[in-house]
């Protein structure tokens, strides 16, 4: 059953690795986290190309060149992230799409690998906008939840994740389950369960410690979070139970993803 797991798991991550490519990326001057018109315009004309019906959600990550502190270059491409979503926003993005905004900070050189170092910089000032397309990835793998499932099916949302350290909902999280006990209301005979997961851990741990209560349990503290958000909704907890995973299915696609929970359906 492990090995089927890993399977299923590693099939559906290679098509979500698939699916979440660069959708555009926008550069900025150095020390800069505001953009001139014509770099506004690169953000707008993604806004008007892409398809939202066929869009689950959008992730904005944030880079700096490799000069000045990490504390300074965090902080900065945090503010040109930020400065990217207001954007999206303001020209009617649907602010509840956008599940990941995360600054990286610097991009580390060595000064001796690159033959113009000026460029390599000014491509590393930048921020990068990632699409996740919606709905099935097939063979019973979900990235929302459908109007009929069998049992076995899985269902993963990139639109539930912690913060680091943390078991607590995410307001984005809680929008997204908010529609799931809807969903779920409706399929009254669905009965599933939820897989919590973490990352950034050593191996010789199996999970890692919640930074609220000091236990090592993060990961099923995080499905626990989701099973009394879902019973606060009127989802009866008859109908699901929650388990912690760990650190033993990493995505491979970056720590944001692995701070995760999913669901398994048991019975339909």
């Amino acid at each position: 059953m492990k090995n089927l797991f890993s399977l299923l798991f590693l099939l559906f991550f290679s098509y979500l690795s698939a699916q979440i490519k660069t959708a555009e990326t926008v550069y900025f001057e150095f020390d800069k986290y505001n953009l001139y018109n014509h770099q506004i315009q690169t953000i707008v004309d993604f806004i008007k190309r892409i398809d939202t019906t066929k869009v689950e959600s959008i992730q904005i990550y944030g880079y700096c060149d490799d000069r000045g502190n990490n504390d300074y270059n965090y902080k900065l491409s945090n503010d040109r992230v930020k400065t990217v979503q207001d954007i999206l926003t303001s020209n009617g993005f649907n602010k509840n799409k956008i599940v990941i905004i995360e600054g990286k900070g610097r991009v580390i050189l060595k000064n001796d690998a690159f033959e113009d170092l000026t460029e390599t910089r000014s491509k590393n000032r930048r921020v990068d906008l990632f699409i996740v397309k919606k709905n099935s990835f097939g063979k019973g793998i979900y990235n929302s939840f459908q109007d009929h499932h069998k049992v076995g099916d899985r269902v993963y949302l990139v639109n539930i994740l912690f913060p680091l350290g943390s078991s607590k909902l995410t307001e984005q999280s809680k929008l997204e389950l908010d529609k799931i006990s809807k969903i779920l209301q409706q399929q009254k005979n669905l009965e599933f369960e939820i897989k919590g997961h973490v990352c950034c851990t050593p191996s010789y741990y199996n999970d890692a410690i919640d930074k609220d209560t000091g236990e090592r349990k993060l990961s099923s503290n995080r499905a626990k979070s989701v099973y009394k958000y879902l019973m606060s909704k009127g989802i009866s907890s008859l109908r699901m139970k929650y388990i912690g995973c760990g650190n033993k299915f990493p995505t491979g696609l970056g720590e944001a993803l692995d701070r995760r929970v999913e669901f398994l359906i048991v019975k339909t």
